[in-house]
C-alpha cells in the first residue's frame, strides 16, 4: 500500500460558525490527494488548504474521526484538536428520534441514507414533483435522473427523511402520492428546514470562494484566430489521407476516418464563442454504437483539436498517468465543488471540471475562470478514454504554462480504494 511523505499534513478542527461541522486544513507537497479522498467522503472547499464537512445528521465529529483513521493508514499526518476530540469522545442521542428500539448503530445507518438523500436533492440528481403535510410529517414524491431512474415516496425531513415506497414510472408514483394526500398534495419541494438552510449557506459559501479562487485570470486565454480551425481542416485532409471528406451540405464538412469507427463533423458557419464549430464521435466499428461524443465551441485552441483527432487515428503508448495526475504535475489548482472538482491553471486561463455523475458532460474544459462567459469549450461525454484525457490535459498544460517547471511524467501518488470505516465509540 503505497503511503504519503511524513510532511503531508492535515489538521481537523471544529468549524467556528457551524456547530458541530468540521473544517480540515491541509498542508504538504501531497495535500491534494487528501483532498482527493476528504472529497470522496463528502467533504467540499473553501479555500486552496481548507475542506469542510456540514451532514443533515449532524455526526460530522464521527465521521471526521473515520476520514482521520483512512488519512492515517494512507501515511498522512493527521492532527484533531482537543475540542473536535471532545466532540467524538462524547456519547449522544437524538431526542426526538422516532424509533427508539433502534442501537446506536442502526441510527447511523437512517441517518446515512437520510444525508445521500439530502445530497441527492440538493445536487439535483433526485428531483421533488411534489410534497404534502401528513399532519406530522413531511412527505414528498420525488424521481432520480442518473443511474437506474427510481420514482420514490419520500417521508419525513433531515436525519430521518426515508424512502418508504418506489415505483416503476413516474405518472404512477404522483397518481398514488395524490391519491395518498389528496388536498393537502402542493407543488414542488417542501420548505427548506432551518438545518438544511444552514448547510446550503455553507455550501454556498464554498461554491462563492471556489470562484472567488479562480477570479481574474492573469492572462488571457488562447483562442484560435479567424480561418485557423478551416486550416486545420484541410490540412488534415492533405496531409493524413486516412480522413476522407464528405460534405453533405454547404456550411458542413465531415471527416470519416478510415476505420469508420471515427467521425468528425466541422460547422463552416460557427463564429461566436458559444457556437459548436466540431463535434468528434467514436463507435463501436463501423455500424456499432456510439461510445462517447464530444462538442467544441469556434474559438477552442487548435492544438486540442488536433489532439483528439490524433488520438483517435493512431493512439500513442501512454505512460498509465490518469489527466488528475497530469494537471497536478503541472502545478494546477485543484478545487471541490458540491457537484464536481475542477482543476485550474495558475494563470487562471484554461480550467477543467469532472462532474462526475453528468453523462453528457463528463469533463468541461474551457477557456477563462468562468464557463458561463467562457472564450471556448469543449464537453466530453461519459466513455471518453482516459489516455484521450490525458493527452488533452497535457496539451492543455503546454497552452497555460506554470512558473514552476513541474515535469507532467511526474509519478502523483495513488490512493488504494477506500477501506471500510471501522465502527468507533458514539459521542
Amino acid at each position: 500500500m503505497p503511503h504519503a511523505p511524513a510532511n503531508a499534513h492535515i489538521r481537523f478542527a471544529l468549524h467556528p460558525d457551524h456547530h458541530p461541522g468540521v473544517i480540515a486544513t491541509t498542508s504538504g507537497p501531497t495535500a491534494d490527494a487528501a483532498r482527493s479522498h476528504l472529497h470522496d467522503l463528502g467533504w467540499r472547499s473553501t479555500g486552496p488548504t481548507t475542506m469542510v464537512l456540514a451532514r443533515i445528521d449532524r455526526d460530522e465529529p464521527h465521521y471526521a474521526n473515520i476520514a482521520a483513521e483512512q488519512l492515517q493508514r494512507y501515511g498522512f499526518t493527521v492532527d484533531i484538536t482537543p475540542g473536535l476530540q471532545d466532540e467524538i469522545d462524547t456519547e449522544w442521542e437524538w431526542g426526538n428520534y422516532p424509533f427508539p428500539w433502534c442501537t446506536q448503530e442502526e441510527v447511523r445507518e437512517v441517518s446515512a441514507e437520510a444525508q445521500r438523500i439530502h445530497d441527492d436533492i440538493a445536487e439535483g440528481r433526485l428531483v421533488v414533483h411534489l410534497h404534502a403535510d401528513d399532519g406530522q410529517n413531511t412527505v414528498a414524491v420525488a424521481s432520480y435522473t442518473t443511474g437506474v431512474r427510481r420514482h420514490v415516496h419520500l417521508h419525513g425531513e433531515n436525519h430521518v427523511r426515508q424512502i418508504t415506497s418506489t415505483f416503476e414510472s413516474e405518472a404512477e408514483a404522483v397518481a398514488e402520492f395524490q391519491r395518498l394526500y389528496s388536498v393537502a398534495v402542493r407543488p414542488g419541494p417542501a420548505p427548506l428546514t432551518n438545518l438544511e438552510r444552514t448547510i446550503r449557506q455553507i455550501l454556498a459559501d464554498v461554491s462563492l470562494t471556489a470562484r472567488q479562487e479562480t477570479a481574474a485570470p492573469a492572462v488571457e486565454p488562447q483562442t484560435a484566430g479567424p480561418g485557423e480551425h478551416e486550416a486545420f481542416l484541410q490540412a488534415l485532409f492533405d496531409d493524413a489521407p486516412q480522413w476522407e471528406r464528405y460534405r453533405p451540405f454547404d456550411e458542413t464538412t465531415i471527416a470519416v476516418h478510415e476505420s469508420l469507427a471515427v467521425r468528425a463533423e466541422f460547422d463552416h458557419e460557427a463564429r461566436h464563442r458559444t457556437d459548436v464549430a466540431w463535434t468528434v464521435a467514436e463507435y463501436n466499428g463501423p455500424v456499432g454504437d456510439r461510445l462517447w461524443h464530444t462538442t467544441i465551441t469556434a474559438g477552442t485552441p487548435v492544438p486540442l483539436i488536433g489532439t483528439i483527432l490524433q488520438h483517435l487515428d493512431a493512439p500513442p503508448v501512454w505512460s498509465s498517468q490518469g489527466p488528475h495526475e497530469v494537471l497536478r504535475a503541472a502545478g494546477w489548482h485543484p478545487a471541490s465543488h458540491p457537484a464536481h472538482t475542477s482543476w485550474t491553471a495558475t494563470d487562471g486561463s484554461i480550467t477543467f471540471e469532472h462532474p462526475p455523475h453528468s453523462t453528457e458532460e463528463r469533463w468541461i474544459v474551457y477557456g477563462g475562470n468562468d464557463l458561463d462567459s467562457a472564450a471556448w469549450t469543449i464537453r466530453l461525454s461519459a466513455g471518453v478514454d482516459e489516455d484521450l484525457l490525458a493527452e488533452l490535459t497535457a496539451a492543455a498544460a503546454v497552452l497555460a504554462p506554470t512558473p514552476r517547471a513541474a515535469p507532467l511524467t511526474a509519478t502523483a501518488l495513488r490512493l488504494p480504494p477506500a477501506l471500510p470505516q471501522p465502527r468507533v465509540h458514539s459521542r
